[in-house]
C-alpha cells in the first residue's frame, strides 16, 4: 500500500498547478526520498522529468513506480511511450505488456483512449516486425511439406504473439496425450473426398427434408432455465442456431433420417463413435442471419468433428484456436472441438453445414473400445455439443 502523501508532494502539487514545473520537480525529488514506496509520487516525478525534456530521468522514475505496482496500466503505457521517444527497440514489446493489462469488458478510461489507440498501432507494427524477422530466418530452411510449412508459419506467428497456443479443454472427457490440433490434416481421413463428392446429394436431401414440413427443427442449445450456463446463456433455447438431427446421442431420428437415405448410407461407412446414449451424432446445423456462436469447447477430445458446408452466404466464418477459415460449399474439414472455437454469420441469409462426429484418429482400436465402455457406464450428464 502506498505511503500517505508527504508535505513535499502536497507542495509540489501546488507548484504544478501554478505552472512552476521546475519547483514541482525539486519538491517531488524530496518527496520520493520521504515516501519511496508511494507509487503516485514516482509517477508525478516522471511527468515533471518528461516535461523538462529529461526522458532518461522520466524513464527511471516510472520504472520505480512500476517496481511498486508492476501491472499498473497507466504507468506501463508511460514507460512504453518514453522508450519509443528514446528510440529504444524494446518499446514495441513494452506496449504489448501494457495492453495485456486491459480487462475484457471493462470500460476504457477516457483519459487513456488516445494513448491506448497509439499503443495498439505501435504494438501491431512490432508484431509485424517480429513476424517478418522470423519468416526471413527460415527462408534458407526446408523444403517443407504442406503440414510442416503450416506448423513453421504458426510457430512464427506465435512468437510474434499474433496467434497464441491453444489447448484442449473438454468439458467432461479428457483423454491423455492426444494431439491438440485445431484443423487436422486430410491425410488422416481418406473418406473426405467421397464425402465432398456427395455434397449435391446431401444438399438435395436437406432441401427435400425441409420441404416435407416433417423436419424436426429444434434449438441446438436446450438447457433448463435453472441450469447455470457458462458458454450458452445467449443461445439457450434460441432459434438463431437450430439443428435438424439425423443421429442424436446414438439414436436415429427417424422423422428426419427417413428423408435422407443417401446421407444415412454414407454415414454408415464412416468411423463414428458408437457409445450408447452418447454417439454417433449427425445433423444439419442452421445459423440464422446475423447470428454468432460464442467461443466454446466440446465435451470429449476422444472424438473429432467434421463440417461439410452446404449453404454458405458471404460473411460466414469459423475460428478454431488461432486459425480462422471461411466455409466453402463442398469443402469439408475435421477439427478438434475441445479447442476453443466460434462461428458467425454476418450475412442476411441462412447458413447450413452438415456436421457429424468421428473417432479421434490417434486412438487405437483397443483405446476406442475402452473409451466407449467407460462413457457408456458413466452416469455424468454430458451434452454432446457438436
Amino acid at each position: 500500500m502506498d505511503d500517505p502523501i508527504s508535505t513535499a508532494e502536497a507542495e509540489a502539487d501546488a507548484a504544478a498547478r501554478k505552472g512552476e514545473l521546475g519547483q514541482a520537480r525539486l519538491l517531488l525529488q524530496q518527496a520520493v526520498e520521504q515516501t519511496p514506496q508511494r507509487h503516485e509520487t514516482w509517477v508525478k516525478l516522471a511527468a515533471m522529468c518528461r516535461a523538462a525534456g529529461e526522458l532518461d530521468a522520466a524513464l527511471a522514475a516510472i520504472s520505480r513506480a512500476l517496481s511498486i505496482r508492476p501491472l499498473d496500466l497507466s504507468a506501463l503505457l508511460i514507460k512504453a511511450m518514453l522508450l519509443e521517444k528514446l528510440g529504444r527497440g524494446e518499446a514495441g514489446e513494452a506496449y504489448g505488456h501494457a495492453l495485456a493489462q486491459r480487462i475484457d469488458g471493462a470500460p476504457e478510461p477516457p483519459a487513456l483512449h488516445g494513448l491506448l489507440r497509439h499503443a495498439e498501432e505501435q504494438y501491431g507494427l512490432h508484431q509485424q516486425r517480429v513476424l517478418e524477422r522470423c519468416t526471413r530466418s527460415v527462408q534458407g530452411a526446408g523444403p517443407f511439406g504442406e503440414e510442416e510449412l503450416k506448423r513453421v508459419t504458426r510457430f512464427c506467428s506465435n512468437i510474434a504473439r499474433i496467434t497464441r497456443p491453444y489447448v484442449q479443454e473438454p468439458t467432461h472427457y479428457n483423454y491423455p496425450c492426444l494431439p491438440p490440433v485445431e484443423f487436422h490434416a486430410r491425410e488422416h481421413f481418406p473418406w473426405l473426398s467421397a464425402l465432398e463428392a456427395a455434397t449435391p446429394d446431401i444438399l438435395a436431401e436437406f432441401h427435400a427434408l425441409i420441404a416435407s414440413e416433417a423436419a424436426s427443427l429444434v434449438p441446438y442449445i436446450q438447457y433448463p432455465a435453472d441450469v447455470p450456463l457458462r458458454q450458452w446463456q445467449k443461445l439457450n433455447q434460441s432459434k438463431d442456431w437450430t439443428a435438424v438431427h439425423l443421429l442424436q446421442n446414438g439414436e436415429r431420428v427417424e422423422q428426419n433420417a427417413c428423408h435422407c437415405p443417401k446421407t444415412m448410407a454414407l454415414l454408415e461407412n464412416l468411423p463414428q463413435p458408437r457409445v450408447p446414449g452418447r454417439s454417433p451424432n449427425a445433423m444439419f446445423s442452421l445459423l440464422a442471419p446475423g447470428a454468432r456462436i460464442p467461443p466454446h469447447t466440446g465435451v470429449a477430445n476422444t472424438r473429432l468433428v467434421c463440417h461439410l458446408p452446404l449453404i454458405v452466404p458471404p460473411g460466414c466464418a469459423f475460428r478454431v484456436g488461432g486459425e480462422t477459415r471461411e466455409w466453402r460449399v463442398g469443402e469439408a474439414w475435421v477439427f478438434d472441438d475441445t479447442i476453443e472455437h466460434e462461428a458467425w454469420n454476418e450475412s442476411g441469409e441462412l447458413r447450413v453445414v452438415f456436421i457429424f462426429d468421428v473417432w479421434a484418429w490417434a486412438l487405437s482400436e483397443a483405446e476406442r473400445q475402452a473409451v466407449a465402455a467407460i462413457m457408456a457406464g458413466d452416469g455424468a450428464e454430458a451434452a454432446v455439443g457438436l
